[in-house]
C-alpha cells in the first residue's frame, strides 16, 4: 500500500528507519568523520548528476573508491561481487527500478547474510555528500551508484555509517556471500621465513600461493597493513588492499619470479618498490611480459614481487569461492563442497558457558555430534552472534581499518575442538581428557572460526567454547522468582544445557492448554534423558518474550515418546497422560520446574492458557549427564546425508535482544559427498 501511494502521488521513499540525519551517520561522534558533520548534506543521485545509473557497461567505471569513511575492509569484500554475478544478484536483487524508470520510487532493497540466513535491508537513495559530491564510498564514475547504495544498506544493518569505521575483511565477505573466509597472519611466520632450504626462504605451506592456483579465479584475496615499524609508509597504516591476481613471469637470464597485482581502495597506486611505476624491476623482465602487465594495470593498482609482498603486508584474508549453485569450493583442494548443514546453539551463563579446556566446567559447553560415513574433506565453523556496542559506550579503539586482530564488536574469544569417539556410548570425562583429533590452536577474538580437516568414517564429538567461563555477566537479566519450588541444583554433578526458540502462531501453533482439544497444535520440542532417575535429572524453563506487564499465562507439559519416534500423531498423544507438568499456567515471563524422568526420549509442549494467543518463547533444557552417555540419534549430523528440514514451529531468527542471559552460535559443516583418501 505504501509503495502504491508513493507511485500514485509521485513521492519518493524516505526511509524512517534510517533517516537522512546525524543519527544515521554517527553512533558516538568519536571517529574523524565527526569533524565533517556540519558540512554533510543528503542528496539523491539525480541531484548530483544528470544521468545516474546503478552500473556501467564499462567495468572500470563501476570499480569502487574509498571516501573519508574508514571502511576499506568492506570495499575489499565488494570485489567478490564484482567477480561473481550470481552473488551480486543475491545481494542486490536485479530488476529494481532506477532513475528514469517508470516504477522508480527512491527505494532499493539489498540482502545480507546474518547469523545463518539472508535478511533484507531497504534504504532510500539519499546519500551523504559534501559540496554536492559523495563523501563516502563511490564508483570511479561519478554517475554510477551501486556501491554507495550498498554501503548505505550495510551501514543501516550495522546501526550507522560510523559503525563501518574499522572492521575485518573476513566478516564483510561472509555477510556478502554467506560463505566462509580465512585469515592468515604473515607476521606470525617471521621466524619460519628466516629459515633457509637450498638457498630459498621457507614459507609455511598454508601461505603458499601455489595451493590456491586451482581456485584463484573464483576466490577473493585481501592483504592488509597494520602498522609501519619504521615510520610512515606509502602503504599506510591499518589499511586493506585487494589482491587482483598473481602471475609467474620470466626474467632476463631465464629465471622466473611471481608478481602480485594489488588494488588500493583509495584510488591511487603506490609508486615505490622495484615494480612501482618507475621501478628498476621492470628492466629484469622480458620486454613483452613487462609491456603486457603494464598495459592492463589501472590507475589504482600496482605490482609487488612475492618476497616483497610477504615482507610489507601483515595479514591475508581469502574468501572461499562460491559456484552458481551456492556451493563452496575448498581453498585447500579446489573440490566442490556439495553439502552443508548448520545447527544453532547457545552459551548460557551458569548452565553451558563452560569456558575453555582450562576450566573444570568445560564439559558443560554445548555439544554437537557428527557422523562421517566415508572419508572426506570437512569444514567446520562456529559463528558467534556478536553484540554491537551502544552509542553510549562506543569507542574507536581496537580494530582499525584493514583489520587488526583486536575486537571491534563485542566478540568473545572462541575456539573449537573435535574428538573422535569409537562408540555411540562413551565416557565423557575420559573422552575429554584425551587430545582432540582436530582443534583450533587458540581461542580467537573473531566472529567466526573455521577448521579444515580430513575425517575418517566414524562418530565425532564437536564442542565450541568461549575462552572465559560465564563471560556474559554484563548482560545477564535476573529472571523473576520461579513459581515452581526448585528440587535440585545444577552444581550437583555434570549438566548439559541447550536452548530452543519457538513461536505461537495464530491458526497454526496456538493450541492453548490441555483444557482445549487444540492443545497438541502447540510447538513440540525434543528432550532426551540419559541419566537414571532418583534425584532430579532435568530442569525445564519456559520464558516468553514480551514487555513487562503484557505477559500471557504460560505453562508446559512433558510427554514420553512411544514407538521410537517423536513424530507421533495428535490422537496417540491426546490419550497419553503427561509425565510431568508445569501448571497451573501463570501470568509471568518465566516458569520453570525440576523433573525426575526415566532414561528415554520425550516431547515438551509449551503453551499459553488460551488458544490463539501469539508470542515468542525460549525453552532452556538442562539435563544431568552420567559418566557414560549415549549419543542420541536425533542430535547427529550425518555426512553425506543431507539434513531434514526443521519443524515449522521452530524459530531460527537471527534477531535477538542484547539483554539476554545467553549468547547464540551457529555451527556450520560443509563437506563433499565422497572423497577417498
Amino acid at each position: 500500500m505504501e509503495r502504491r501511494r508513493e507511485h500514485e502521488e509521485g513521492a519518493l521513499f524516505q526511509d524512517p528507519g534510517f533517516p537522512a540525519e546525524n543519527s544515521s551517520l554517527f553512533s558516538c561522534y568519536s571517529t574523524p568523520i565527526s569533524e565533517f558533520r556540519s558540512q554533510i548534506s543528503w542528496l539523491r543521485p539525480q541531484e548530483q548528476c544528470e544521468s545516474p545509473r546503478l552500473f556501467s557497461p564499462i567495468p572500470q567505471e563501476s570499480h569502487v573508491k574509498q571516501g573519508i569513511l574508514g571502511d576499506c575492509w568492506f570495499l575489499c569484500a565488494c570485489t567478490m561481487l564484482e567477480k561473481n554475478r550470481h552473488l551480486l544478484d543475491k545481494v542486490f536483487p536485479p530488476g529494481q527500478a532506477e532513475w528514469g524508470d517508470q516504477g522508480y520510487s527512491g527505494r532499493f532493497c539489498f540482502r545480507f547474510w546474518q547469523f545463518g540466513c539472508w535478511v533484507e535491508v531497504e534504504v532510500d537513495d539519499r546519500l551523504p555528500c559534501i559540496a554536492h559530491r559523495l563523501c563516502f564510498s563511490h564508483c570511479r564514475s561519478s554517475s554510477v551508484f551501486w556501491v554507495s547504495l550498498l554501503e548505505k544498506a550495510y551501514a543501516k544493518l550495522r546501526g550507522s555509517y560510523e559503525r563501518l569505521w574499522a572492521g575485518q575483511v573476513a566478516e564483510a565477505l561472509v555477510d556478502l556471500t554467506g560463505g566462509l573466509a580465512e585469515r592468515w597472519s604473515l607476521k606470525d611466520c617471521s621466524k619460519e621465513k628466516e629459515e633457509w632450504v637450498n638457498g630459498n626462504s621457507l614459507v609455511p605451506e598454508k601461505l603458499a600461493l601455489d595451493s590456491l592456483v586451482d581456485v584463484k579465479d573464483g576466490c577473493v584475496m585481501s592483504c592488509s597493513v597494520h602498522s609501519s615499524p619504521g615510520g610512515a609508509s606509502e602503504l599506510g597504516e591499518y589499511h586493506a588492499y585487494s589482491v587482483m591476481e598473481w602471475v609467474d613471469v620470466k626474467l632476463m637470464g631465464g629465471h622466473r619470479a611471481r608478481l602480485l597485482r594489488i588494488r588500493n581502495p583509495w584510488g591511487r597506486r603506490c609508486q615505490g618498490g622495484p615494480f612501482g611505476a618507475s621501478g628498476q624491476g621492470w628492466g629484469r623482465l622480458e620486454p613483452d611480459s613487462a609491456a603486457h602487465l603494464l598495459s592492463h594495470t589501472e590507475e589504482d593498482e600496482f605490482w609487488v614481487e612475492e618476497e616483497e609482498f610477504f615482507k610489507e603486508f601483515d595479514e591475508v584474508t581469502v574468501g572461499y569461492p562460491i559456484d552458481d549453485n551456492g556451493h563452496l569450493r575448498s581453498l585447500h583442494t579446489g573440490k566442490v563442497l556439495t553439502h552443508s548443514q548448520q545447527v544453532h546453539g547457545s552459551w548460557v551463563k551458569g548452565h553451558s558457558a563452560g569456558g575453555c579446556r582450562n576450566n573444570s566446567s568445560y564439559v558443560s559447553n554445548p555439544k554437537f555430534w557428527l557422523r562421517v560415513c566415508e572419508a572426506g574433506e570437512v569444514l567446520v565453523s562456529v559463528l558467534q552472534q556478536c553484540v554491537s556496542g551502544s552509542s553510549e559506550n562506543c569507542k574507536v579503539e581496537g580494530r582499525q581499518p584493514g583489520g587488526s586482530t583486536e575486537q571491534h564488536q563485542h566478540c568473545q574469544a572462541i575456539g573449537l575442538h573435535i574428538w573422535k569417539v569409537e562408540k555411540r556410548c562413551l565416557n565423557l570425562q575420559k573422552t575429554l581428557s584425551k587430545t582432540p583429533c582436530v582443534f583450533t590452536h587458540c581461542h580467537a577474538y573473531d566472529r567466526e572460526v573455521t577448521l579444515h580437516c580430513h575425517l575418517s568414517p566414524g562418530y565425532y564429538l564437536v564442542i565450541p567454547s568461549t575462552f572465559l567461563q560465564d563471560f556474559l555477566s554484563h548482560s545477564v537479566v535476573k529472571p523473576p522468582p520461579s513459581p515452581v519450588t526448585p528440587m535440585g541444583s545444577l552444581s550437583d554433578g555434570e549438566w548439559e544445557t541447550s536452548s530452543l526458540e519457538g513461536k505461537w502462531l495464530r491458526g497454526e501453533s496456538t493450541g492453548g492448554s490441555r483444557n482445549f482439544p487444540t492443545h497438541l497444535l502447540n510447538p513440540r520440542l525434543p528432550l532426551t534423558i540419559a541419566s537414571e532417575p532418583g534425584h532430579p535429572n532435568a530442569r525445564i524453563t519456559l520464558r516468553q518474550h514480551c514487555p513487562p506487564g503484557e505477559c500471557q499465562a504460560i505453562g508446559f507439559h512433558i510427554y514420553q515418546v512411544l514407538g521410537g519416534t517423536e513424530d507421533q500423531d495428535q490422537e496417540s498423544l491426546q490419550d497419553q497422560e503427561p509425565q510431568a507438568s508445569c501448571v497451573p499456567h501463570c501470568y509471568t515471563q518465566e516458569v520453570s520446574m525440576w523433573c525426575s524422568l526415566s532414561p528415554g526420549r520425550y516431547i515438551i509442549v509449551p503453551s499459553t492458557y488460551q488458544p490463539d494467543c501469539e508470542g515468542c518463547f525460549t525453552v532452556t533444557i538442562s539435563t544431568k549427564i552420567d559418566s557414560w552417555m549415549e549419543i542420541p540419534s536425533s542430535s547427529i549430523l550425518d555426512i553425506p546425508v543431507p539434513p531434514q528440514p526443521k519443524p515449522a514451529e521452530l524459530n531460527t531468527s537471527s534477531r535477538e535482544s542484547t539483554e539476554r542471559a545467553f549468547r547464540r552460535g551457529v555451527c556450520r559443516v560443509s563437506y563433499i559427498s565422497v572423497m577417498r583418501s
